[in-house]
């Protein structure tokens, strides 16, 4: 079901009620829950299963190991949050279930923002659908994704086991791939393929 939130694929936190800004979300200390920022509102979802777990362990490393192997930038695993939103708006943070962020889009390694949030939409994202999320939700995400400078963005959905592949421009899905088809980089990682069964294997 839809949910009327300002992030519908999350729940807004009960207690949130100031605007917080991306510094507050990196110095929070709840562990109860996985937290994003959206407009500057605190969102929340429940920690993953153990398939979920697992399945973003077997893409990062698929993903990471072509990316090392051509030196392409880096590939960053669950929990990683991006600071999306413009300088002058409140601050947006998502968190996808894996991402690539190439090269050249890297802040460098002696800078602050190293440890911090980088104010970077990730070439790639792949979000892996929870029991508790529907489609509307997780087009609302995507969506949210390509607005702010997504190239690629995979949705990949455990109980269907089917991936859906959103691309900039689109207000749906350009294709949803079976187990008998594959991942492809396209022109943001030329090259790279994985089979969509070996993810539910």
């Amino acid at each position: 079901m839809r949910r009327e939130t300002i992030a519908p694929w999350a729940e807004p936190e009960p207690n949130a009620h100031d605007m917080m800004s991306a510094s507050d979300l990196l110095a929070l200390s709840d562990k109860n829950w996985r937290y994003e920022l959206v407009q500057g509102r605190l969102v929340h979802m429940p920690p993953v299963g153990g398939g979920h777990g697992r399945m973003s362990v077997k893409l990062a490393s698929a993903l990471d190991a072509f990316v090392e192997q051509h030196a392409l930038g880096c590939v960053m695993g669950s929990e990683t949050g991006f600071l999306l939103s413009r300088p002058d708006e409140p601050d947006t943070v998502l968190a996808p279930a894996v991402a690539f962020v190439r090269a050249d889009h890297m802040p460098d390694r002696q800078s602050a923002e190293w440890n911090e949030f980088w104010r970077v939409a990730p070439d790639l994202v792949a979000e892996i659908v929870s029991p508790s999320q529907f489609r509307p939700e997780m087009a609302e995400k995507a969506r949210a994704w390509l607005a702010a400078g997504v190239l690629l963005v995979w949705v990949i959905w455990p109980s269907r086991q089917e991936v859906d592949v959103w691309l900039p421009g689109a207000d749906a899905p350009t294709k949803t791939l079976s187990k008998t088809d594959a991942l492809d980089g396209l022109t943001v990682l030329p090259g790279f393929t994985l089979p969509v069964a070996r993810l539910f294997a």
